[in-house]
């Protein structure tokens, strides 16, 4: 069955509060146990827009959990750092504009989590599968933001496409 976003979510949470779920692939066989039709992409995206975060179990298996309130969910710019840390693959810059390379069905993850920290330094964002195109405010050299956000992720600067002015 086709269910809303907030009915699909509604179960999405519902789930990882009755089940131990380790995988995204693991949460689409449950909902689909339950008649509700989700791809990967769809729950990859319930999950990030929900808050979800994986956290260790007795026995050391790591299972997606929701905070318990919004005051125990992290700070956008904490989130941001894990999701840069987990999904960018490579951080590049050009005039005004810089571009986060993702897995495949990755990119949105970024994107929403960029939109969602308010750095100063973004207008927005647009989001392919692995591509996330980051429009840079102005007077704001892209280049910087490229090195903020490669610092963010742990990666080791390629110096490829710093050409900004």
């Amino acid at each position: 069955m086709k269910l809303t976003k907030a009915q699909r979510q509604h179960r999405v949470a519902q789930l990882l509060e009755q089940e131990m779920v380790a995988s995204q692939a693991e949460l689409v066989r449950l909902l689909a146990a339950q008649g509700v039709e989700a791809t990967q992409v769809t729950v990859s995206r319930d999950l990030e827009e929900l808050g979800a975060v994986k956290v260790r179990r007795p026995g050391g298996l790591l299972v997606y959990a929701l905070p318990e309130s919004p005051q125990q969910r992290p700070e956008p710019e904490l989130h941001l750092r894990r999701v840069l840390g987990e999904w960018a693959a490579e951080v590049a810059s050009s005039g005004n504009l810089v571009v986060v390379r993702t897995p495949p069905g990755s990119a949105h993850v970024v994107a929403s989590a960029l939109d969602r920290a308010g750095l100063p330094e973004v207008v927005g964002t647009v989001a392919g599968d692995d591509t996330v195109l980051v429009v840079v405010a102005e007077g704001t050299k892209s280049r910087q933001l490229a090195g903020r956000l490669t610092e963010m992720a742990q990666l080791r600067s390629s110096g490829k496409g710093t050409k900004d002015g």
